[in-house]
């Protein structure tokens, strides 16, 4: 963004103000909207809660004591206390659905190059789209269509979507065939509390005339998360690299957060054949994802196995990082798959806990299909309406 300074969320990768506006961000500008400030993240977005050694701990507006999600936390905060009325935010392995999800908004992850990337690191892997976060269904469908198509050069295109996305808005999604799951990755059972709210949107769904069926992903999630962490140790580096070309030195003592500085060291370790194996083996199983999806037009899960935990819980800096590791793993089973296969996944707020904490529900369509889960997002909000339902710090 021109004029405006960018820190990563790091001690080390600071620039004194961008030179140029990205695409993404002239597509803003030409929409009309009022760019207010930059909003909190934790250090390269790598943690699912933001808080960095830099810029600190971002709070859920709806109590607190609990985190705000990440990596765009300080977006979600933003736009859940009313201070804005939608956030950039990016995702890529859940930054958009998971603040979302815990700060009670609703956040679309769109296909894979749908929206402009910002820099080479977020077309390398593939994983990471941008797009917003809004308490409406139809401002995201209102965004997407200001900022959705191709940048000039790009070697990678979404396939063009049949009209504009506020369109979808007043179109009936029609009888769907939605697949369901209380699975994780780790074959543990889903909470009570989550699984209620899951079971809850299931009787919704057949309430609306959709016809429910009870299947997982089918896929090894130890092979699939095996092979996204040798290519996204190996990418993370690479970014981290291309900071110290820019610099011209390596990171001292004290500038990397430990989660950064682990990724920095251990990407140095992942050899050639230890990356595209990982590489090949996530194209052979998102093949397999989609193939699932020839079954079911939409699949539905929790955005999170509970509520947004605590501060004190789930703490990016706490020093026994193999813990956080563990609890992480624990609350985020299940948006990283939509990224590796680029479809589009959606989290949607429809209930909320005992303690009054929201719960988003996932849905993640066909390839490129938005357009699906855009009419089905509008049905839900009709049918379960969220947007008058405020933290007490609104306005």
């Amino acid at each position: 963004m021109k004029g405006w300074p960018r820190t990563s969320g790091s001690l080390f990768a600071q620039v004194a103000a961008d030179v140029e506006d990205s695409e993404l961000v002239r597509r803003y500008r030409e929409a009309g909207v009022v760019l207010l400030g930059k909003t909190n993240t934790p250090e390269f977005g790598i943690p699912g809660v933001t808080n960095s050694e830099r810029l600190g701990f971002c709070r859920n507006p709806w109590n607190p004591d609990h985190i705000s999600g990440g990596s765009s936390g300080g977006a979600a905060s933003a736009t859940a206390a009313g201070i804005v009325p939608m956030a950039h935010a990016s995702d890529g392995l859940g930054s958009i659905r998971i603040p979302a999800a815990c700060c009670g908004l609703f956040g679309m992850k769109v296909t894979r190059d749908r929206t402009p990337i910002c820099e080479v690191s977020d077309g390398a892997l593939g994983f990471s789209v941008h797009h917003v976060v809004t308490r409406t269904v139809r401002d995201s469908a209102a965004m997407l269509d200001a900022t959705d198509g191709p940048q000039a050069n790009d070697p990678f295109q979404a396939p063009a979507k049949a009209g504009p996305y506020l369109a979808e808005l007043e179109r009936s999604p029609g009888r769907l065939r939605i697949a369901w799951s209380a699975e994780t990755p780790s074959g543990r059972p889903i909470p009570d509390e989550m699984m209620q709210a899951l079971l809850r949107t299931v009787d919704l769904l057949k309430g609306l005339g959709h016809e429910l069926v009870e299947r997982g992903l089918g896929v090894d999630y130890r092979i699939l998360y095996r092979a996204q962490g040798f290519a996204s140790a190996s990418n993370f580096s690479a970014n981290v690299q291309r900071w110290v070309e820019a610099l011209g030195r390596e990171p001292e003592d004290g500038e990397l957060g430990l989660l950064a500085r682990r990724g920095y060291e251990a990407g140095k370790r992942v050899t050639g054949q230890q990356a595209f194996w990982g590489f090949q083996q996530l194209r052979l199983m998102n093949r397999q994802i989609l193939a699932a999806f020839e079954d079911f037009d939409v699949y539905l899960s929790p955005v999170m196995a509970t509520p947004a935990p605590r501060t004190d819980w789930l703490d990016p800096l706490m020093e026994d990082i193999r813990e956080f590791d563990r609890r992480q793993a624990a609350t985020y089973p299940y948006t990283p798959p939509f990224n590796f296969t680029g479809q589009p996944s959606m989290s949607v707020p429809l209930w909320q806990s005992a303690d009054g904490l929201p719960i988003g529900m996932m849905f993640s369509g066909r390839f490129a299909d938005e357009a699906t889960l855009f009419r089905l997002a509008a049905q839900l909000e009709k049918e379960a309406p969220w947007k008058d339902r405020r933290p007490q710090v609104w306005g």
